[in-house]
């Protein structure tokens, strides 16, 4: 569904502004997270720092790419999708 106002300046010239108030399905991300507070944020990130420590052990090497690694940790926890190994 959408609004319509036609608007008319005073040399005649003439628009529509549209206003969206729903959007089509599959155009708005339901996967999105978000940190409530400081507190959430910096657990999120303890969670993923023992993790990832846990993935270095298992790999044998350092990963030089972490904060890749912590991003796409946070987020799948939150979201509640597969976490990265």
């Amino acid at each position: 569904m959408s609004t319509t106002d036609t608007q008319t300046d005073s040399d005649g010239n003439t628009w529509t502004d549209w206003e969206v108030t729903n959007r089509l399905p599959g155009r708005i991300t339901t996967t999105a997270t978000t940190f409530s507070s400081h507190r959430d944020l910096m657990n999120a990130l303890l969670r993923a720092a023992i993790a990832h420590s846990e993935h270095e052990k298992r790999t044998g090497t350092e990963d030089p790419n972490w904060p890749d690694w912590y991003a796409a940790y946070m987020i799948a926890e939150q979201a509640g999708t597969e976490l990265p190994v």
